[in-house]
């Protein structure tokens, strides 16, 4: 969307920035009112911003004056809006939303100038079963650079905030996106080699009882897993919770306890041992991409050699485990 159509749902701020040669840096003072209305202070506002508070004050005040408007009433307690600063907001964060679209699709069609392509994944991929792909592709087409992302953070390919994502999901979601699926996303329990050498492998969740558990965070994946522990009773067995999978992963190949794994990587894992699978609701690992990029030679060029490779690194040792269900 434009920046003046995003802006035309109120005059007032549709004047300032559209009709302004310098609105970029009304637009440095836009963003610290809309700090300021959600944290109520300048103080709060300018750590957020990274700003000290006078420079803060500065800037919400500047804006009111090329307003002509007054935004907040300056109490002891904080800043809070007035009547007009609370009927501006709305439009406020739209053009900030419009702002951050327009720098993403610029970002978007500067990489494609440079045939670079921003793939983003999460790093319990990225560096384990899509490193020694990235490698290959180098090696093929060393014309394109590969800007990886490894954020667990979900990025708006309608955007332009990156121009393939891998994604564990049910199935594709978002506007426009599009994509194939490379696999299954199963999980199963795993443990080291040398814990199986010291306390053996339980293949049960009874056999699991009393034995050492290593947990996960308590958001997306990580939360489904938490569940999985409390239905189970595992909760007290827990010794360790970490908030990375990529941390899980160390700590079960250290040795301290079992954890629930995505096969797609654990099974790559020669100093790891998958104890038994347990039923789990049907997700699958995707490769995604906008449909405005499925006719750029550069994006498709990636997707098809991730996807080959891929789709054999995955299959190549699937169905070993049979699924335990008690």
């Amino acid at each position: 969307m434009y920046l003046g159509d995003q802006l035309q749902t109120n005059t007032v701020l549709g004047d300032l920035f559209c009709g302004n040669a310098e609105w970029m840096e009304d637009w440095d003072d836009l963003r610290h009112f809309l700090a300021v209305a959600d944290t109520g202070s300048t103080l709060a506002a300018g750590r957020k911003l990274r700003v000290s508070q006078t420079t803060c004050a500065r800037r919400v005040a500047a804006l009111e004056t090329r307003l002509g408007v007054r935004l907040f009433d300056r109490k002891p307690a904080g800043y809070l809006l007035t009547s007009d600063g609370a009927a501006l907001l709305g439009a406020a964060q739209g053009a900030a939303d419009a702002v951050e679209a327009f720098a993403q699709a610029a970002e978007s069609r500067a990489r494609a100038a440079r045939s670079v392509v921003r793939l983003t994944a999460s790093e319990i991929f990225a560096v384990t079963m899509l490193a020694p792909v990235l490698r290959d592709f180098h090696d093929a087409r060393p014309d394109i650079r590969i800007e990886l992302d490894t954020s667990d953070e979900v990025r708006d390919l309608a955007a332009g905030a990156a121009d393939i994502a891998i994604r564990i999901a049910g199935s594709p979601s978002g506007a426009g996106v599009i994509g194939r699926r490379v696999a299954d996303d199963d999980w199963a329990i795993y443990c080291s080699r040398g814990f199986a050498a010291a306390r053996g492998i339980p293949r049960s969740i009874e056999e699991l009882r009393g034995m050492p558990i290593i947990g996960g965070g308590e958001e997306g994946v990580w939360r489904m897993y938490g569940e999985y522990l409390r239905h189970f009773g595992l909760v007290d067995s827990m010794v360790m919770q970490h908030n990375t999978s990529l941390g899980l992963l160390a700590a079960v190949r250290s040795g301290l306890g079992l954890s629930a794994l995505p096969c797609l990587v654990a099974d790559h894992e020669p100093d790891l041992i998958c104890c038994f699978r347990t039923p789990q609701p049907t997700r699958g690992m995707w490769l995604l991409i906008h449909e405005r990029s499925r006719g750029e030679p550069r994006i498709r060029t990636v997707v098809d050699f991730l996807y080959t490779r891929l789709v054999h690194a995955t299959q190549r040792d699937a169905g070993q485990v049979a699924t335990v269900t008690t």
